[in-house]
């Protein structure tokens, strides 16, 4: 399953903390689209079915649903603020071939 570095958890924990809403989970889910193949989709997300993985990250809450856990095995999540890149981005030992936005894999 995905983890997170501490830059990530916590522009996550900021970003739920601006929600409002403590008993909101990061959903990090992979779907077919995308220019090469499949696509990253991360939301804030109250929903948990019993066979989703649920795990914390320095009290961040992620849930990845069971196919998407598959494609994420490995992978990292990152968020960066600089000049040069900014926002969240996934490391994915699993992609073979990425696409220039970083957004797909396949």
């Amino acid at each position: 399953m995905i983890t997170l570095t501490d830059n990530a958890a916590t522009k996550v924990k900021e970003l739920i903390a601006a929600e409002g809403d403590d008993a909101l989970a990061l959903r990090v889910a992979v779907r077919p689209g995308g220019c090469s193949g499949f696509s990253y989709e991360m939301f804030f997300d109250t929903d948990v079915a019993t066979d989703d993985l649920t795990v914390d990250y320095r009290g961040v809450k992620v849930v990845v649903d069971p196919s998407s856990a598959q494609l994420l095995t490995g992978a990292t999540l990152d968020y960066k603020d600089g000049l040069q890149q900014a926002g969240f981005s996934i490391d994915n030992p699993n992609a073979q071939r990425t696409c220039g936005c970083g957004q797909s894999f396949s």
